[in-house]
């Protein structure tokens, strides 16, 4: 289903911001949707998904991975990686989670912005959207999360916020510093692949740095209590920053994570989640992150100094 925007529609949103959205081909599909500023821009595609396939400076490289064998394809009943930002539910599950994306969605038009829907997967039950809005004066991205369970029964769900960065950059995730006294102040989950001793990833006193290494097939993934809320990616000469809120003292999925991170050769992905919750029949479960992009800002070494300086006044109170 393809839901077009109207003139008025395009004549209001010229008149109230400086952000316009229109609708253009992208990557060999037809079917897409650009978000704009004069500073930053966003594609969503329509032909599959919905994914964020572009996030970056008007004019300049991609932040966000493009899977170059899977561009422009459609239709099939085999998930597809795609590359870019994608909403997904967890905990994983092999059948539902992987539900295929493939086809046409909706949008239309909202202040700043889109809000796309998919139609409800006939194996997980689950209706997802997206609210997508960037600011008509600088590069902050919010995307709204939202699944809503169509099953006749209750669901225990987190909403999975995925965001696929393009190749070559670096992670930094911080850590936490809370004083719980006697017992412990944080968690760490490690996926049976991971190896400790993988040369890509540097545990330190304040944050874990996770390098992209194009040349490493083995894949890593790790999770982690992010109390802090934000994690960094530098890649491109630019710092790519990624807000949620982490809630204390409630269930996240993966032994109680609510960020995640997993590199391969081709991509690192920055995946947010909220907590663990039963959503009733008819009802919605939601997830909010913030994004923010920053120009010229020098790739720092794993030195702790170095990073702090680096992400000095990026950081959202």
């Amino acid at each position: 289903m393809w839901i077009k925007k109207t003139n008025s529609m395009t004549i209001i949103n010229h008149i109230m911001s400086k952000v316009t959205i229109q609708k253009i081909p992208f990557g060999g599909w037809e079917n897409c949707v650009q978000i704009k500023n004069e500073i930053a821009d966003l594609i969503v595609t329509a032909d599959v998904g919905p994914r964020i396939i572009r996030y970056g400076f008007s004019g300049g490289k991609n932040e966000l991975c493009e899977v170059d064998s899977m561009m422009g394809m459609t239709g099939g009943d085999v998930w597809r990686i795609y590359g870019g930002h994608r909403l997904w539910l967890s905990p994983e599950d092999r059948e539902t989670t992987y539900e295929p994306d493939n086809v046409q969605v909706a949008w239309e038009q909202i202040t700043n912005g889109i809000k796309t829907s998919q139609d409800t997967g006939p194996l997980s039950g689950i209706k997802k959207e997206m609210e997508i809005t960037l600011s008509s004066h600088d590069t902050t991205v919010t995307v709204l999360h939202r699944l809503t369970n169509k099953r006749p029964q209750p669901l225990e769900l987190s909403v999975w916020s995925i965001t696929a960065m393009a190749k070559g950059g670096k992670e930094v995730i911080p850590l936490g510093g809370r004083d719980t006294g006697l017992v412990p102040n944080r968690v760490l989950s490690l996926w049976p692949y991971t190896r400790l001793t993988d040369p890509r990833i540097y545990f330190g006193e304040h944050y874990i740095v996770l390098q992209h290494d194009p040349h490493m097939k083995h894949p890593l993934k790790v999770g982690l209590s992010n109390e802090n809320g934000w994690a960094a990616y530098l890649n491109h000469g630019h710092l790519f920053m990624k807000y949620y809120r982490h809630h204390v003292n409630v269930g996240y999925p993966d032994l109680g994570v609510s960020y995640e991170t997993y590199v391969n050769h081709f991509m690192l992905e920055m995946e947010t989640l909220s907590p663990l919750t039963i959503v009733e029949p008819g009802s919605c479960a939601e997830h909010l992150e913030r994004w923010k992009l920053f120009d010229n800002v020098l790739m720092p070494s794993n030195d702790e100094s170095e990073i702090k300086a680096a992400l000095a006044d990026k950081i959202l109170s």
